[in-house]
């Protein structure tokens, strides 16, 4: 048994008992092998290395209330993935390949899933990369399929904290056409100078525009975003160069079943005045509420510092309900390991 402090756990990093590791190459994928080492040998001249062939996904699993461990929505991320491998010319990864090894490393370490009333979690990050040598730009002939797995704690201790949001007009995120729906490293890479601006001016998220015409709003660097109107409507951007958030997705529907208008469409920056609420949505944090969010001049302030929107609220308290199996799961999302 792990001899863990669940109360003390933070997000990050941490090694379990293994991780699964699938090979491809020759056409196909091996049967994967749960290996104890967290490491990978890896060639000098392999592609992910030089071009960049790397996608990543990012999901948890739940001890709920019952005393089962159930992973959250699975299938989505596997299809996701395999969306990704395929724009990014990877071998793809099945889905229910990639389903049976995400339970398989689970219940590997399952003694590494927090408790249920810990507010933790099992992260769960499975890895595609380009391991094959490629000198000259093309795919590789070989890929490497891990999951990774991690004990996290609740990201926000004592409840939702609100934060500070920046829009910098001289930095995009992804190209109008380029990469931005799918999720591979280099997206994130192309964030974190901005990143590490804001958060040195003391803001936590930045917000991006629509790197055209930078009149749209997108999405934050590592989140969708989401807003509430005045009567309730859930509003969310529609942008061929936003990823496709599994959370918002969850989000989405929990809203439209709450009786709540969801609206996916574009959404002009002078709009942002308009919402009483907004909120940066990820597996991580599940909603970040945002209070604040300033270009320029210009500071855009939606409530205050101290609290989260009623509405917000209310949807983060409803995605953790299900996860946790305190309320029924009427969508199929949680999978029993």
């Amino acid at each position: 048994m792990t001899n863990i402090d669940w109360s003390k756990l933070g997000f990050g990093y941490s090694d379990t008992n293994c991780h699964i590791r699938y090979t491809w190459k020759d056409g196909a994928w091996d049967n994967g092998e749960l290996v104890k080492e967290p490491f990978i040998n890896l060639h000098i001249g392999a592609a992910c290395l030089h071009y960049g062939q790397e996608a990543f996904e990012g999901m948890k699993a739940f001890r709920c209330k019952d005393g089962k461990v159930r992973i959250f929505r699975p299938m989505e991320n596997a299809n996701r993935m395999f969306r990704t491998a395929k724009r990014a010319c990877m071998a793809p990864v099945p889905p229910e390949m990639f389903v049976d090894a995400v339970k398989r490393v689970v219940r590997a370490n399952e003694e590494f899933v927090p408790p249920y009333g810990t507010g933790g979690s099992l992260y769960i990050r499975p890895l595609l990369i380009g391991s094959g040598i490629q000198i000259g730009v093309a795919p590789a002939k070989e890929y490497t399929f891990i999951v990774l797995v991690m004990p996290v704690g609740a990201y926000y201790k004592g409840g939702l904290k609100p934060v500070r949001a920046i829009i910098y007009d001289e930095f995009d995120r992804a190209a109008p056409l380029g990469t931005g729906d799918i999720k591979i490293g280099g997206n994130y890479a192309a964030s974190l100078y901005a990143h590490e601006k804001a958060k040195a001016a003391g803001y936590p998220v930045e917000l991006y525009l629509d790197s055209k015409s930078h009149t749209y709003v997108e999405e934050f660097a590592t989140s969708n975003f989401l807003g509430i109107k005045k009567d309730g409507t859930y509003v969310t951007p529609d942008s061929t160069s936003v990823l496709p958030s599994v959370t918002n997705l969850t989000l989405k529907q929990i809203a439209a079943d709450s009786g709540r208008k969801v609206e996916v469409r574009p959404i002009p920056f002078t709009e942002l005045d308009e919402f009483v609420e907004i909120a940066a949505c990820g597996t991580a944090v599940v909603v970040t509420p945002v209070y604040e969010i300033t270009r320029g001049d210009k500071v855009i302030t939606l409530g205050d510092s101290e609290s989260c929107g009623p509405v917000v609220q209310e949807l983060y308290e409803k995605v953790q309900a299900i996860q946790y199996g305190e309320v029924p799961d009427i969508h199929g999302w949680c999978e029993e390991i």
